[in-house]
């Protein structure tokens, strides 16, 4: 990451800030009937309110502000007509740039009665999360954050998607460290 100073390290903050307030906005919008074009305009909505703007469409001209994806779809879903339907797992994943900073996050969410294998799966997911949150520290490698991660869900019987990495964000979307990927990343 690119950030080295206090007040960098603020402005990295308050991207992530239009960030969370994007997702809780349209995590409560998720449920049978909605389109993600409608999820996405509730997160333009909030971006705009906050002076934001969409990285993907920034960096890379993606079509929608953010990335919704349901299912199967791992990630990177173009927003449009599709409706959400009753027990389907939406994925939406926002990046920011708010005064030259960028941050992004993306969550699952259930919509309406999901089945239990969904129920596990988001379940694990938060684990995993929280497990390589607990070793994530300055001077611990990246690969170990992995490790940690793909234990975790290997524990719960689910398997981690290989063609996909993190990375690090700050002043651009993809910053170090990049995990090694098979030609894919993560937006």
């Amino acid at each position: 990451m690119s950030l080295d100073t206090p007040e960098e390290l603020a402005g990295l903050r308050a991207a992530g800030g239009v960030v969370r307030k994007m997702l809780q906005a349209m995590k409560q919008a998720v449920r049978p009937g909605t389109t993600t074009a409608e999820l996405d305009e509730i997160g333009a909505s909030v971006m705009r309110q906050h002076e934001a703007r969409s990285a993907p469409a920034l960096v890379y001209q993606f079509p929608g502000v953010c990335c919704i994806s349901i299912n199967d779809e791992v990630v990177h879903g173009i927003p449009g007509s599709r409706r959400v339907q009753n027990g389907d797992l939406v994925k939406l994943d926002v990046t920011v740039e708010k005064d030259g900073f960028m941050a992004d996050a993306a969550i699952t969410v259930p919509a309406g009665a999901v089945s239990e294998t969904s129920h596990r799966l988001t379940a694990c997911a938060q684990s995993a999360f929280e497990k390589a949150l607990q070793i994530a520290r300055t001077g611990v490698l990246v690969s170990e954050i992995g490790r940690t991660v793909e234990r975790e869900v290997r524990r719960w019987g689910f398997s981690v998607i290989r063609a996909l990495g993190g990375h690090g964000i700050g002043r651009t979307i993809h910053e170090q460290p990049l995990a090694e990927t098979r030609g894919m990343i993560d937006c």
